[in-house]
């Protein structure tokens, strides 16, 4: 009786070259999270300073495959690994340069993803960002977590977060110092009184404002904001709009509106793009799609305004 194939959880591993995606391997190899005598398939895009050494790919029972070109990234190669080492598992190694799309589209239907993880040098990272901005930011769209390694002190650690999250909401966020410790208490440097009666947004602070409520749900529950935004309705109840900017997270074919949903009883007068002064009251809704609670705005007074001085919003 035919059957539908095997699941094949895959675990995909980017950054650029020397970010630390095999010493991250390594490091789980040695928490013997693959100790489970599972047949693997590895896959490597690229090959760096660190390796897995034979004892590492022997205990492990990994089989070793290397792509050296992205035109060789199809679902018919990927496929024809899995036919010759029938694995219960495959690791992907993947080249930061790369195409992630490109690689998603060819993992075959089976390869079920388990999780995704970039690694990012921290050293290097405002360098890549000012001068190979979609090439970095295009590595963690699809992450489920983003390691900042070799992290320092005296970095914009907070802007790093933010430049993450502005593309993918969902994603886990690590910072590894020099030493190896895990800095767990990167707070974002507001530029408005968030312990004030009422949070005032002057219309750069939109961007700053949006991330940090996404990340810090719990510090803004229930305190009063005013702010200007863009009007969304889309489809909307006759009671709801989204209140958001036009924000460009990458480069300029990457401009998309962001925004919160915002509750008002005149929410149907209101048309796609005018400007609105809001004072709302934060509070909380699940978001299905994201799988987690985010910020919703509950109107106490919203009136026209003029547009903003500036159409877009940056998160750096």
């Amino acid at each position: 009786m035919f059957g539908r194939k095997k699941e094949v959880l895959t675990y995909i591993f980017t950054g650029f070259l020397e970010s630390g995606k095999t010493s991250f391997i390594k490091e789980t190899l040695r928490e013997g999270q693959f100790e489970d005598g599972y047949r693997t398939s590895y896959i490597i895009c690229e090959e760096g300073i660190e390796e897995l050494d034979e004892n590492e790919i022997k205990e492990n029972k990994f089989t070793l495959h290397t792509i050296e070109d992205e035109e060789n990234i199809t679902e018919e190669y990927l496929a024809s690994i899995e036919k010759e080492d029938k694995p219960d598992r495959v690791l992907i190694e993947y080249n930061g340069t790369w195409d992630p799309d490109a690689l998603m589209e060819a993992l075959p239907a089976n390869w079920a993803v388990a999780e995704i993880i970039t690694t990012i040098d921290a050293s290097t990272y405002e360098g890549y960002l000012s001068n190979m901005k979609q090439l970095m930011t295009r590595q963690f769209t699809y992450s489920d977590l983003v390691l900042f390694n070799r992290c320092r002190e005296d970095q914009a650690l907070p802007t790093f977060k933010r430049t993450v999250r502005a593309l993918n909401k969902r994603t886990q966020i690590i910072f590894e110092m020099e030493d190896g410790t895990i800095n767990n208490n990167v707070k974002e440097e507001l530029p408005y009184d968030i312990n004030a009666k009422e949070i005032n947004l002057s219309e750069d602070d939109f961007g700053i404002w949006y991330i940090d409520a996404l990340d810090n749900l719990d510090s803004y529950v229930g305190k009063t904001v005013n702010l200007k935004a863009m009007v969304k309705r889309g489809r909307a109840g006759n009671d709801i709009f989204i209140a958001g900017r036009n924000a460009m997270t990458c480069c300029a074919e990457d401009i998309q509106f962001v925004g919160l949903p915002c509750k008002w009883d005149g929410a149907k007068s209101l048309k796609d793009n005018d400007y609105v002064n809001i004072t709302a009251k934060i509070a909380r809704t699940m978001n299905r799609q994201a799988g987690r609670e985010m910020p919703a705005l509950v109107a106490e007074k919203v009136e026209p305004a003029e547009p903003a001085a500036e159409e877009l919003i940056y998160f750096i």
